[in-house]
């Protein structure tokens, strides 16, 4: 929209980025042929929110962020669904005034007149980022019973029960896949029932029945998904494990099948893995200003360890990636070994560990060592082979970044006693322990606010922590979704990590020297500043971030 002298002026003049920054991020605009926004904001220089804000100010136009707009089905059909995506323009309200519209470029009049013949309406243009418009448009879509309902149920009728070649089954399969990459699950299930097959998405971690169709089709679905992930049709009896790529949205999906044999037939899941980077920084995965600052003096650090832990399904290789983020330059050599490779990132050294051809972690991380690496990330410590190799790695002048299972951050350090790794060895090699938990966030469109006497707040969460949140408060003030239509009446939308950073400081070696315990050492650190998950999930609470029950449900697994 802006030239980049004229965001310049607005970004670095008044101090919003640091001009080294602008000016590598110009660099990095140019390399890439993306544009020089999309680039401050993937990089964490400025929110999209707020990088919006600034540029209307200065085309003076409206603001406008359809992120908290509940836009009226009849109203988004105005414009068509093809004329909105070319041109990133939106309508989202209509009055008196006519017709308001969100465009990329509002100061564009050829295409406000065209949209005026067209549609009759006086445009009342705004001003709305690309990426705010981009995730409005997916607003388009049907609702998942309203497409099956157009592909399948309503052709069902008409179909003979013994003649199913009618049933449009490539067109069920793409549905189900588009609709669940749209609605950000993580996750298909395909369940057959005694009656029908139960279609559920995994949505923010939460499973969510989506729809159910006839038992009599699921055998025709198990058989398209296994010929697109090029398994065998023929076989009914053994679980199967297979891969789909497709492109959707013009972005690549990877999705991992696995086919397994249950009383009622063969079950799927399907885990949807975009290969695409997301816009991960430290900030939005959830980490507060003072551990970041941690973790950045940690990355900064020419060798050592630094571990993610938590149970699985917890964000630690989404956290690890906001990392390898910030260390990607072309000074560096980095190198990962991963089951899966979730996000493809642009020059880094990829491997796909495979039990198949026996690349474990342990074997593909002897070879990581050959090539040269000044910074490898492991998928995760399994074995007493992997951490002695991983541990040695970050001795010899390598920084290693991997994960562990473990339920806090003080208990990872025993778990490395456990796998046989000396104690001096941990101690002068594990540079900061990151234990989270994912939760779920309040739906940004319709938050509300309640109050919680002193007496229910204490029965609600453990007392210690109570009473740091309570001080002299005859009552809090706490934040829940109501529920609305963008968050289809769930009051929850995304989710982010609730975290505790543990920096190995000096007393901190010396326990790990003498096997203190966890809670020992857990203890240690707190002294010295750490906050725990659980406080880190109740000032999110309080910030209106997510809700207390979330919290509480994260903390406790």
């Amino acid at each position: 929209m802006l030239n980049n002298k004229k965001l310049e002026d607005i970004l670095v003049k008044p101090g919003y980025v640091k001009e080294p920054d602008f000016i590598a991020c110009t660099k990095e605009a140019i390399n890439k042929k993306i544009s020089l926004e999309q680039v401050l904001v993937e990089n964490g220089m400025i929110k999209d929110l707020y990088l919006g804000q600034l540029i209307a100010e200065n085309i003076k136009f409206p603001f406008i962020n359809l992120s908290k707009t509940d836009i009226k089905d009849e109203v988004l059909q105005i414009i068509p669904e093809l004329v909105a995506k070319k041109q990133l323009i939106i309508a989202f309200a209509k009055d008196k005034e006519g017709l308001h519209v969100a465009m990329e470029n509002p100061a564009d009049l050829q295409l406000r007149h065209f949209l005026t013949k067209k549609n009759g309406d006086k445009i009342v243009p705004y001003y709305a980022t690309p990426t705010d418009i981009f995730k409005a448009l997916k607003q388009y879509h049907k609702e998942l019973k309203e497409e099956f309902s157009d592909i399948v149920l309503k052709n069902l009728s008409e179909v003979k029960a013994d003649s199913k070649e009618q049933l449009p089954i490539i067109k069920i399969v793409e549905a189900l896949i588009k609709y669940a990459y749209e609605n950000r699950a993580s996750d298909i299930h395909v369940e057959p029932h005694d009656e029908d097959t139960l279609i559920r998405f995994r949505i923010d971690g939460v499973l969510h029945d989506v729809l159910a169709i006839p038992k009599n089709y699921h055998e025709m679905i198990v058989s398209r998904v296994k010929i697109m992930s090029n398994l065998r049709t023929d076989e009914h009896k053994s679980a199967q494990d297979g891969r789909i790529r497709i492109n959707i949205a013009e972005e690549k999906l990877d999705i991992r099948v696995s086919i397994l044999p249950i009383i009622e037939g063969e079950k799927i899941v399907m885990r949807l893995l975009a290969k695409k980077m997301r816009q991960l920084t430290l900030d939005t995965v959830g980490l507060r200003l003072k551990d970041i600052k941690k973790v950045k003096k940690s990355i900064n650090s020419p060798w050592g360890m630094i571990l993610a832990t938590g149970p699985t399904g917890s964000g630690k290789t989404t956290t690890l990636y906001s990392i390898l983020k910030i260390l990607n330059n072309r000074d560096v050599n980095i190198s990962t070994i991963e089951d899966p490779v979730e996000y493809d990132i642009e020059g880094i050294n990829q491997i796909q560990a495979d039990a198949e051809t026996n690349l474990t972690f342990a074997k593909g991380l002897r070879a990581i060592l050959r090539q040269d690496p000044d910074i490898i990330m492991v998928g995760e410590i399994r074995d007493e082979e992997t951490a002695k190799i991983a541990i040695n790695s970050a001795m010899t002048g390598h920084l290693v970044l991997s994960t562990l299972h473990t339920n806090d951050s003080a208990t990872a350090l025993p778990r490395l006693l456990d796998m046989k790794v000396k104690p001096y060895l941990i101690a002068s090699t594990v540079l900061l322990v990151i234990a989270q938990r994912l939760v779920r966030k309040i739906c940004s469109n319709c938050v509300e606010s309640y109050s919680v006497s002193a007496e229910e707040f204490v029965k609600l969460v453990p007392k210690g922590i109570a009473q740091k949140f309570l001080e002299n408060k005859k009552a809090v003030t706490l934040y829940r979704g109501a529920g609305c239509k963008i968050c289809h009446k769930s009051g929850y939308k995304e989710r982010l990590g609730i975290f505790e950073v543990l920096e190995v400081s000096e007393k901190i070696r010396t326990l790990i020297t003498e096997k203190a315990t966890s809670q020992e050492i857990k203890a240690q650190a707190v002294a010295e500043g750490m906050n725990t998950m659980l406080e880190d999930g109740m000032e999110k609470a309080f910030l209106g971030l997510t809700t207390i029950e979330e919290v509480l449900r994260s903390a406790k697994e």
